[in-house]
């Protein structure tokens, strides 16, 4: 997405400062002009460098495996033989992995949580082939851990015991793209950027945006309804996807990949599908709606001296920005402290206890700017902005972003974390974060808090030195019992994985779970799909 410049704005960039006493007249601030040569203040790594390693990775300590971390016993699942592995090859000839060196990256999480015993890996093409290797599982009674991109927060992707990985790499194929309808048609294994770029040469661009799109799998992103940075303007991936093939536990292909907007005839299947997290079925292909690529981007990066001012600088752009904005997203001052401590990123406005990301997306540069400038004078005057930065240019536009996507991996570096990823009303986001550091202080490194403020979506992360058991009895079940006690959701994006599975009571009454329960019993009788995940542990 390249932005237009706009006449009224005489550099791609600006810096504004209120130097005003809160409550003065707007024409008393002053406005700081900077100049494309002028100091831009963030170094370090470029944000499109893999947010999922690390260069302290190969000396990381060995995770401890997730059966002997958590309380979880086998079920009665096969083991597998050389009869079977025999089989599998015949079945994706080249393609079968028993190297353990080479199993070990896709049998941990990339958060180094959490860790499985698999003792092979398969690699299909086609949705033919995982139909072969899901029926002959079925009738040998072997467990399968379907995995994407393995990018993964809560220990979904990544087996519990010695589960087969069913890896969805090598089933990267664009099928086709519509030029009219923007309408897309892959294969479940394609990469959410390598997509991206596909759909931009054509002048669209992909309804969803993670973090981790250089690595995450856009079956993966449907098997976890993923929502990431665009949610604000595009919606779900419920509203997105047109259709999907998936293949069932026994080795049905269900195949249904439509490329119609409007279809009533009878139940929509796919949305079955969507955030199961490869327990109902594997996901491998899709179809999904593209929006027009905008003409006009512009991100402002701003401070906020205390959250109720985030808040209000929200409702003010919800009016004022309207329809081209498309994200809005918080982050405390220690996050800013962590990616610039670890990541070597710093801040390009002036310290703040609050900084909120600001991305606008239209079709004529000009009435954008005009709208933005309207905006920024607004909260500056009021004092709800301290300080702020402009971009319209693609790589200060990604640089800002990557103050923002790039907290996830500065906090890996930080030490051992704790993850939540909430659902609260806006109104309250922040007191969680607030009341979690004085009741863990001094026990936890950090507890920090950011995300999506404009979808309600808040990421608590706590961070240590290492696993405490004492240290998580200290935030569970006290984070959901909270959450619930707000009407929240103990997931917002994430997913339930491994680690969530069994806290699914305080978002979900107890007939939803029972009827969750009969929708895994008809699909997967046997249990062999991602088995000890999203649903809750049975007696």
């Amino acid at each position: 997405m390249v932005p237009h410049l706009v006449s009224r704005w005489p550099v791609w960039l600006f810096r504004c400062r209120a130097a005003y006493t809160p409550g003065a007249p707007v024409q008393q601030k002053t406005w700081a002009w900077m100049s494309s040569a002028a100091p831009w203040g963030i170094v370090g790594t470029s944000p499109l460098v893999c947010r999922h390693s690390s260069s302290t990775s190969s000396r990381a300590p060995e995770v401890m495996l997730t059966h002997k971390r958590y309380p979880v016993r086998r079920l009665p699942f096969s083991v597998v033989s050389e009869e079977d592995l025999a089989a599998f090859e015949r079945m994706v000839p080249g393609r079968v992995v028993t190297d353990p060196e080479e199993l070990e990256a896709s049998n941990v999480d990339w958060l180094r949580t959490v860790r499985g015993c698999s003792k092979v890996l398969l690699r299909p093409r086609t949705s033919e082939e995982v139909s072969r290797i899901l029926r002959y599982c079925h009738e040998r009674n072997l467990a399968v851990n379907p995995q994407g991109g393995n990018t993964g927060m809560v220990g979904g992707s990544v087996p519990v015991f010695d589960e087969i990985i069913l890896s969805t790499a090598l089933m990267n194929q664009v099928i086709s793209f519509h030029d009219v309808s923007g309408i897309l048609v892959c294969q479940a294994g394609c990469v959410l950027e390598e997509l991206s770029r596909h759909v931009e040469q054509r002048d669209f661009i992909m309804p969803l945006d993670l973090g981790a799109k250089g690595s995450c799998h856009i079956g993966g992103n449907l098997a976890t309804n993923a929502g990431g940075l665009r949610f604000l303007r595009y919606g779900s991936l419920h509203g997105t996807v047109l259709g999907m093939e998936v293949v069932l536990a026994n080795g049905t292909i269900l195949s249904g990949l439509t490329s119609l907007r409007k279809d009533n005839t009878g139940y929509d299947l796919k949305q079955l599908f969507i955030g199961s997290e490869g327990t109902l079925g594997v996901i491998t292909a899709v179809s999904i709606l593209c929006p027009p690529k905008p003409k006009a981007v512009n991100v402002a990066f701003l401070g906020c001296p205390g959250f109720a001012e985030v808040l209000q600088t929200f409702s003010s752009c919800k009016g004022m920005l309207g329809e081209i904005l498309s994200a809005y997203e918080f982050m405390d001052a220690e996050c800013m402290q962590l990616v610039g401590h670890h990541l070597q990123l710093a801040s390009p406005v002036q310290e703040s206890p609050f900084y909120v990301l600001i991305e606008t997306s239209g079709s004529r540069a000009e009435h954008d700017a005009e709208k933005l400038s309207d905006f920024l004078e607004q909260v500056l005057g009021s004092g709800l902005v301290t300080d702020g930065t402009l971009a319209t240019d693609q790589r200060k536009i990604k640089a800002l972003w990557a103050l923002r996507e790039r907290i996830t991996e500065a906090l890996s570096l930080d030490g051992y974390v704790y993850k939540y990823d909430v659902s609260l009303p806006v109104e309250r986001l922040y007191d969680l974060v607030t009341e979690l550091r004085a009741r863990l202080s001094p026990r936890a490194k950090h507890v920090v808090g950011y995300g999506h403020l404009g979808d309600g979506n808040l990421h608590l992360n706590v961070t240590a030195e290492a696993f405490s058991a004492s240290l998580l009895g200290d935030l569970e079940p006290y984070v959901y019992e909270w959450t619930a006690g707000q009407q929240g959701s103990v997931s917002a994006e994430h997913g339930v994985g491994f680690k969530k599975k069994d806290i699914l009571g305080y978002s979900k009454p107890p007939e939803a779970l029972q009827l969750m329960q009969q929708l895994k019993a008809l699909l997967d009788p046997k249990g062999i799909l991602n088995p000890y995940k999203t649903l809750p542990s049975q007696a």
